[in-house]
């Protein structure tokens, strides 16, 4: 390799090292974003306003979906980008998409609304419906404050005066109000009849609307709360929407069997599942927008072609599987061998980064190039041009990608420390008896520093559950495998595993 190859490898590493994956959605700046995202048809389909749920597992992109189209206002962009596809709308511009749900400091705090559930003499609100949904309903009429009439809001202008914040004073002033926030609403659902527009509010972060100190039972209420005022309302206004962005393992917690009026909402759900294909198009696609460097070392290495949009940036364009094995053999080489029957290379980062349920995400995709370039550029080897990473960075970032999975997901599941206490250094796969003999030892102690958050009541369930949420994986014979996303970060081995180089 010549000496201006070298300089261009340290270069592109670099910049493959800052990519940005692991900076949560939510915190990612607008303009970032939007170079980042990658529209895929799951998108469209979930944007029509008779769908209420958009579900899928932690890290598949929901909340990036929620800040692209109810904050940053990206579904017209979305929508060009895709014009193969049927759009919800003809008229893209006939839909207002407003966020209902994180409101920053126009809504309770973890501590205030935990506290409204119970008042000053301890007598539970928890279990008075009217309360759940009354609550969300306030909230409700002051997003959709500058959509009113001036007329409808001069009858209830008490209720924006108030700090949203206190959420003791928002939820009694609303009551004192009466009909009026109904008559409100029904007035602009009938105003949006008539101009045949939409209003969709859509709720993302409900797993995270109350911190697990104070237990899931408080977290449950708020949720059922929402849901049972959407379940509700949403056949009385046909033109207010609600869209709401769901962790997979929540909707089948809390919708699932929850009554007709929710099944009947949740019968149009989008799950959102990340082909192979699309996989690797959203990872070229934030390559390419990176760095202009990256974009012309992909162009002149790979051949692919991109649409380059004004808002969304450069978007490869990628028909077949085939194009993606042509990058990546590029990138990291065709095998993680030193033959081909050693595994293809972007077939192995898509195995490697599949839990239980086979789903592969996003973030661990991205976040794997990013620590094995970083870990390429500090190693004394530069791979011949134009290959960029090697077999030996990629299995080492791998671990690094599995750790932080298993703390990522322990916002959702802070059992999972429990869980790698109890099995860590354990082989697997495991005979199921053996695995419930292990966890059914300690069961009933702490699993971490909320001692009432383990879903189940015992290890048998706990096991069905682990399965179900793809943390485990079932084998016949009986047998209990963890895919390998979660080996490292769980401290287990696999059994006859190749020794580490």
């Amino acid at each position: 390799m010549g000496m201006d190859e070298d300089q261009d490898s340290i270069k592109l590493l670099a910049d493959l090292a800052q990519m940005g994956s692991f900076g949560q959605a939510e915190n990612e700046p607008a303009k970032s974003l939007s170079k980042t995202f990658l529209p895929v048809a799951e998108h469209i389909r979930s944007m029509d306003p008779n769908v209420l749920f958009v579900t899928g597992p932690r890290g598949c992109g929901k909340t990036e979906l929620f800040r692209a189209v109810m904050q940053l206002g990206l579904f017209s962009s979305i929508q060009r980008c895709l014009p193969e596809l049927k759009p919800p709308l003809k008229n893209a511009d006939a839909i207002k998409w407003i966020a209902g749900y994180p409101l920053g400091t126009d809504f309770a705090d973890h501590l205030g609304l935990a506290r409204f559930f119970f008042d000053d003499a301890h007598r539970e609100r928890v279990d008075i419906l009217d309360t759940r949904t009354e609550l969300w309903f306030a909230y409700l009429v002051r997003v959709l404050w500058n959509d009113l009439s001036p007329e409808d809001q001069d009858a209830i202008t008490k209720l924006q005066e108030v700090d949203g914040g206190d959420v003791e004073k928002v939820y009694s002033v609303f009551r004192s109000l009466g009909d009026k926030p109904l008559v409100a609403l029904d007035h602009l659902n009938s105003r949006l009849e008539q101009e045949d527009h939409y209003i969709i509010i859509g709720y993302d972060d409900l797993d995270k609307i109350v911190t697990l100190e104070w237990g899931w039972h408080i977290r449950a209420v708020a949720i059922e709360g929402l849901l049972g005022f959407w379940a509700t309302y949403s056949r009385r206004w046909r033109r207010i929407r609600a869209k709401m962005f769901l962790p997979t393992e929540l909707f089948n917690e809390f919708v699932a069997g929850a009554g007709p009026d929710l099944e009947r909402l949740a019968a149009n759900r989008v799950e959102l599942f990340w082909s192979e294909r699309n996989l690797y198009a959203m990872l070229i696609k934030r390559i390419a927008n990176t760095s202009e460097d990256l974009r012309q070392y992909l162009m002149r290495t790979t051949g692919i072609k991109f649409l380059d949009d004004p808002v969304l940036g450069h978007i490869p364009k990628i028909f077949k599987n085939e194009d993606v094995g042509v990058a990546i053999n590029l990138l990291a080489g065709q095998s993680m061998g030193g033959k081909i029957n050693k595994g293809q290379t972007y077939q192995w980062l898509i195995s490697r980064t599949q839990d239980g349920l086979g789903r592969s995400l996003p973030r661990n995709l991205v976040r794997m190039i990013e620590v094995a370039s970083e870990l390429q550029s500090k190693s004394n080897r530069l791979p011949i041009w134009p290959k960029l990473i090697d077999s030996i960075s990629l299995r080492r970032a791998f671990e690094v990608v599995s750790i932080e999975h298993v703390r990522y997901c322990m916002g959702e599941w802070p059992w999972l420390c429990g869980l790698s206490d109890r099995l860590k250094d354990q082989q697997v796969p495991l005979e199921r008896d053996h695995l419930e003999k292990l966890l059914d030892a300690e069961y009933h102690d702490s699993w971490e520093s909320y001692r009432d958050t383990i879903p189940t009541g015992n290890t048998r369930d706990f096991i069905d559950y682990l399965t179900d949420a793809g943390v485990f994986r079932a084998r016949t014979g009986g047998k209990i495998d963890v895919p390998d996303l979660f080996l490292a970060g769980l401290g287990l081995k696999r059994k006859g595993g190749v020794r580490k180089k």
